[in-house]
């Protein structure tokens, strides 16, 4: 029988895609059916490959069965035309076992591996029990590997177990006598742990005793520093001022007069205003005065000591301030703190300052007297850039000196007799400049006094 070309591959090829595998192909029938593919695949032009297989054609086999495996298997299965052409290429290559399975028979001393990827790519009549032999007996070659890997572990692990109860009997043996050795010694640090639980207790006690003295000396101690401190502070005051007095003097000596010619001076100076402002106040002739006006009586018209203690002045009436700055050469101090704290309490001390220099420059203008603001140094955080306004004199008080000590030195630099008004509401301050000869006045007048400035 004569068969045309072509057309016995077409029969089989019919016949052949009427069988098909029931499950998949074992893993290693899939390597070597992949390996076949790509060991032929070399072997084909561009144009008689799959188009998804194209790009794989320059890859070396091996290559080509890493990267493009999944690609040919998938290739082989669904596109006959591609399985023919790679079965003439295994067929070529492998004569007798492409004979043998045509025959429906594979060669006794073939790899079942071989026998089955050859089937699965030629397709012979009867090649889905080809392979599912094949796969068959290579699983059945598997199990018995498996099983044989199965016992030779199972004896290991085997004697592994009887090693480790012999170890684990001695080891317990061991542990034995060690939890006898620890107990009888756990035994005796109980015995010791009571014994330094009471030296602790009688340790704590005596500590506490010892805190308590400790407590009791402290207490003396800072009562002592804090008395120590405060001398030293008084020292330091005592100190800085007759360092002043030091200074004053040396620098009176300097400049070839004494401070007691300074202080004659300007109360020369205040007597000679005074005089003279009350002869213009008052327009006194040259000589106007008689024995007989000395003689105390009422004339008509004349005012009663009555009437004129009906006259007198509030303490915080801001026109008894202005009479005391009419006076010649008087000199304002002011407790600047003590106002601003009094004033206007919630501004920050930088607009308390500011405030108050401000309406003490516009008093000085006013009235011509000697102002001299005072600010407690303590109460800064850095030195302050501060330009004094026109007509007030700054001054803040030197570390370990308050402002109050600095308004006291202050009133003592004076002469006698020179109108010194000091405003403070501070009751130790204002007694101390009365003793020294300043009159002090309430820092509530000098607010009403500012109010009408501003």
């Amino acid at each position: 029988m004569v068969e045309q070309p072509g057309g016995g591959a077409e029969a089989a090829g019919a016949a052949a895609g009427a069988e098909a595998l029931d499950r998949p192909l074992p893993d290693g029938v899939r390597r070597r059916v992949v390996a076949l593919v790509s060991d032929a695949f070399g072997g084909l032009t561009v144009s008689e490959l799959p188009p998804q297989l194209r790009q794989y054609a320059r890859f070396t086999p091996t290559r080509r069965a890493r990267f493009a495996g999944n690609a040919m298997a998938a290739a082989l299965d669904g596109d006959p035309v591609f399985r023919q052409r790679i079965a003439e290429r295994l067929a070529k290559g492998q004569p007798e076992l492409a004979a043998a399975l045509e025959a429906g028979a594979a060669p006794a001393a073939a790899d079942p591996v071989d026998v089955a990827a050859a089937a699965y790519v030629l397709r012979p009549t009867g090649w889905v029990k080809l392979v599912a032999a094949a796969g068959e007996e290579v699983e059945r070659a598997d199990a018995e590997r498996a099983d044989e890997e199965g016992r030779r572990e199972l004896e290991r692990l085997r004697a592994e177990l009887a090693e480790a109860r012999g170890q684990i009997k001695a080891e317990t043996e061991r542990l034995r006598t060690e939890l006898e050795a620890a107990r009888k010694e756990g035994e005796s640090l109980a015995r010791k742990l009571r014994s330094a639980q009471a030296d602790v207790k009688r340790g704590e006690a005596a500590l506490r005793r010892a805190a308590a003295d400790a407590d009791a000396v402290r207490a003396q101690a800072a009562a002592q520093v804090s008395a120590a401190e405060s001398e030293t502070r008084r020292l330091k005051a005592r100190l800085g001022e007759a360092e002043a007095a030091v200074e004053a003097s040396r620098r009176a000596a300097r400049e070839g007069r004494s401070v007691e010619d300074m202080r004659l001076r300007l109360l020369l100076d205040t007597v000679l205003d005074a005089a003279q402002g009350l002869r213009r106040e008052l327009a006194l002739p040259p000589a106007g005065t008689h024995p007989a006006d000395t003689v105390d009586a009422v004339e008509p018209g004349r005012m009663s000591p009555k009437d004129i203690a009906a006259r007198a002045l509030s303490e915080t009436d801001p026109a008894l301030l202005d009479q005391l700055l009419e006076l010649p050469q008087s000199h304002l101090v002011v407790d600047g703190y003590n106002v601003t704290k009094t004033g206007y309490p919630t501004m920050p001390l930088e607009k308390q300052r500011l405030r108050l220099l401000g309406g003490l420059s516009v008093l000085a203008a006013q009235t011509g007297a000697e102002v001299t603001c005072v600010f407690d140094g303590a109460e800064l955080a850095a030195p302050v850039l501060l330009a004094p306004p026109r007509g007030v004199r700054v001054l803040f008080s030197k570390p370990g000196v308050t402002a109050d000590e600095l308004i006291r030195q202050l009133v003592r630099a004076e002469p006698p007799g020179r109108p010194v008004v000091v405003v403070s509401t501070d009751r130790e301050v204002a007694d101390g400049v009365a003793r020294a000869g300043a009159r002090p006045v309430a820092s509530a007048m000098l607010l009403k006094r500012l109010s009408r400035v501003s």
